[in-house]
């Protein structure tokens, strides 16, 4: 038997458990830019909207590549797409330490780094995993490793902190990048594993530009587009200006709240990783229900409850308790949205091209994030506040909500049955 032969490095448990580990560094790391913000702008004399900027470049430069990174990573695998672009985030996050203009900036933390994320990040690991576990266990699957990113983020938030206080921004973020070394490696573990079969159940064989047609031409489709975008703008203000934001409300404080004007550096960066480490249990236990339960509802409820988190946190008073109380509810709703909205792409169409239709779905996401943390850097440029995008995310939320309900949670009319063979 092949299995006896090939040794436990190609054993199904040890490719899941390296694609967690790349999920885990790539995402990660990227969660803990934010605390770079503020150093390397007093560094460089450079305002806030100029940080804000290249990170949303990243974004934006992450969304547009995917698709086209998930539809090589169908063709040709996942485990050279996965250690390419595991390679130039290394070379990027490097370079960023040494962009002494917001030009060169904007190309390395922006377009390079963007570039790396759209071939190494978890939405590579999540269509490879899909195609490789079980049909019945994919859920689970895609919620383990997007758990696994959010355990990076829980490890990286004070490792990058730390970094920062021993050995300045600079020397941090080369430590950062080296980090990025064993990515590659692990990524080899993928290789010729489920990422090219297809399960029995799965779609047509449709050449990928017909499957991107027969999507874009799906109602609840669109709809999951859409939703998406709500959850990129989300996740990527919050990553990028909850620091900012614990450093504003911390010169404010008075009497009562004077705690923050101490602790705002280590809250910002303990919030960080609580929302990590929170949304362990989130996202795995979305992949869970969404096994079970209305994939659909679920995400709307989701957003709904982002509503109300966003709106207490920015009600209450801001003291370090409150706020680490935010990042872990928000932790929790955080990428719980990934193996519900991954999953429903593969009930709609199958997993023969799951890395490019989730991949243009994550496309909306990444338009969200550019604005979400483009935004975030104007409004605070302007009116010296946050405020309005905070409100702006929680008007979006009930958005998401409402537009993921008549989501129609079956396989798509084209994808229903295999064509014949001839």
């Amino acid at each position: 038997m092949e299995n006896g032969k090939s040794g436990w490095w190609r054993a199904p448990a040890f490719v899941v458990l390296c694609g967690c580990l790349i999920a885990l560094i790539t995402y990660g790391l990227r969660t803990s830019f934010g605390l770079f913000a503020e150093p390397i702008g007093a560094t460089r004399g450079w305002s806030p909207e100029v940080f804000a900027l290249a990170i949303a470049i990243q974004n934006i430069v992450w969304g547009i590549g995917q698709p086209f990174a998930g539809a090589i990573a169908d063709r040709y695998g996942s485990a050279r797409m996965l250690a390419a672009g595991g390679a130039l985030y290394a070379l990027g996050v490097a370079l960023m330490a040494v962009s002494p203009t917001p030009l060169t900036f904007n190309l390395t933390a922006g377009v390079l780094v963007g570039i790396g994320l759209s071939g190494g990040s978890f939405t590579i690991v999540i269509a490879a995993l899909g195609r490789l576990v079980p049909e019945e266990k994919s859920s689970a699957a895609m919620g383990l490793a997007t758990a696994a990113g959010s355990l990076g983020q829980f490890v990286f938030a004070p490792l990058g902190q730390a970094f920062l206080a021993g050995y300045g921004w600079q020397t941090a973020l080369l430590l950062l990048a080296a980090l990025m070394v064993v990515v590659p490696v692990l990524a080899a573990a993928l290789r010729g594993r489920g990422e090219t079969a297809a399960r029995a159940s799965d779609e047509p064989a449709l050449p990928a530009r017909d499957a991107v047609r027969q999507a874009f031409g799906h109602g609840s489709y669109l709809l999951l587009v859409a939703g998406f975008f709500v959850c990129g703008f989300h996740v990527a203000f919050i990553t990028t200006h909850l620091p900012a934001h614990i450093a504003d409300v911390a010169g404010h404080s008075h009497g009562g709240h004077a705690g923050m004007n101490t602790a705002g550096p280590a809250v910002a960066a303990w919030s960080l990783a609580l929302i990590g480490l929170f949304n362990v249990a989130g996202s795995y236990g979305s992949g869970l229900l969404g096994g079970r339960y209305s994939k659909r509802k679920l995400l709307a409820a989701i957003y709904l409850s982002r509503a109300v988190v966003i709106a207490l946190f920015i009600t209450l008073p801001p003291t370090p308790t409150v706020v680490l109380g935010f990042a872990a509810a928000i932790g929790v709703l955080w990428l719980s949205t990934v193996p519900l909205t991954s999953g429903l792409v593969a009930v709609m169409f199958g997993t023969r091209h799951l890395g490019t239709l989730f991949g243009i779905v994550f496309l909306s996401h990444q338009v969200g994030a550019f604005l979400g943390v483009w935004l975030g850097g104007v409004a605070f440029e302007r009116t010296g506040s946050f405020a309005p995008i905070w409100w702006a995310g929680i008007a979006l939320a009930i958005f998401a909500a409402l537009i993921h309900w008549p989501i129609v949670e079956r396989r798509a009319p084209r994808f229903s049955a295999p064509q014949p063979e001839v």
